[in-house]
C-alpha cells in the first residue's frame, strides 16, 4: 500500500487507558504478539454505537481483568489523538481498513491491589505487566506511538508520581 492510498483510509476509533496506582506509576503491559519488547497501556477499538468512556472501561477489563469497581476516573484527554501506522504495517493490521488510530484517552486510578490484575484473560494481549514511571513508559512504547504517549503523559502529568 502506498502512502497516497493510505491517506484515503479512515482512522480506527479507539479508547486508551492510563491506569495509575496510588503512587502515580503507570500500568504497562508487554504485548504478547511482539518478538521485541513492546510495552503499552491498555487500549482498543470502540465498537459501533459505543461511547469512548464505555469502550475504555471495557478494554481495561478485557486486557487486565480490572473491573469498574476497582477504578475511579480522574480525567479525560480533551481532544482525540491520532497516529499513522508505519509503512511496513499499512494494509496488514485491522484487515487493511485503517491508516492508523484516532484515540480518546482516560486516566483512571487503580483502587485495588496488584493481585486483582489478571492479564490471563480470554483473549490475552499482554505476556507480563508492571508499574512504571512516565519516562520509562515513553522509552518502552513502539516508536510510531511515542508522540501519542508523550501527549497523553503531558495531559495527565499532574497525577503522575
Amino acid at each position: 500500500m502506498t502512502p497516497e492510498t493510505a491517506a484515503t483510509l479512515p482512522y480506527r476509533p479507539c479508547a486508551g487507558v492510563m491506569l495509575i496506582n496510588p503512587v502515580g506509576l503507570i500500568f504497562a503491559g508487554r504485548r504478547i504478539d511482539s518478538d521485541a519488547p513492546a510495552w503499552q497501556m491498555p487500549q482498543g477499538g470502540i465498537d459501533p454505537g459505543e461511547d469512548p468512556a464505555t469502550a475504555a472501561a471495557r478494554e481495561l477489563w478485557e486486557e487486565t481483568g480490572v473491573t469498574a469497581d476497582l477504578i475511579t476516573q480522574l480525567a479525560e484527554a480533551p481532544e482525540w489523538i491520532t497516529y499513522d501506522l508505519p509503512p511496513h504495517l499499512l494494509g496488514k493490521v485491522w484487515k487493511g481498513k485503517y491508516r492508523g488510530q484516532r484515540q480518546r484517552w482516560f486516566l483512571y486510578r487503580f483502587l485495588g491491589d496488584d493481585a486483582q490484575i489478571d492479564i490471563a484473560t480470554e483473549h490475552p494481549e499482554f505476556s507480563e505487566w508492571r508499574w512504571i514511571g512516565p519516562d520509562e513508559m515513553l522509552a518502552a512504547i513502539v516508536p510510531f506511538k511515542r508522540a501519542v504517549y508523550a501527549e497523553v503523559i503531558d495531559t495527565f502529568r499532574t497525577w503522575l508520581g
